[in-house]
């Protein structure tokens, strides 16, 4: 297993790349499993954006929802797994945009 906490492993982007090229079935079933879940909520980012509206989501649900994305990243971390990182990390991203929205565009 790779450990994605040591600094000298994302030394340079040559890395990556070698990572991403050689990476096994299952963490590229991740990758692209994470891709699609993470490509969910931009349809509701650019929804919000636009209509510059917000009252029916859930500002509950998002709380709850964020802090469970973000223990995924620190679950990422520990098992030193990249899909579970870069997917969590775009969705929490897109996941605390819509909550900063719901918040700006409160009545």
């Amino acid at each position: 297993m790779v450990n994605v906490l040591n600094p000298l492993y994302f030394k340079n982007s040559l890395n990556m790349l070698k990572r991403i090229i050689h990476m096994n079935r299952a963490e590229l079933l991740g990758l692209i499993a994470g891709l699609f879940t993470t490509i969910a909520f931009v349809p509701q980012v650019l929804k919000t954006w636009k209509s510059k509206h917000a009252d029916d989501i859930s500002l509950g649900m998002f709380v709850i929802f964020s802090i469970g994305v973000a223990l995924w990243i620190a679950y990422g971390f520990i098992i030193g797994s990249l899909p579970v990182i870069l997917a969590n990390s775009i969705t929490l991203t897109l996941a605390l945009t819509i909550l900063a929205l719901k918040l700006y565009f409160r009545d």
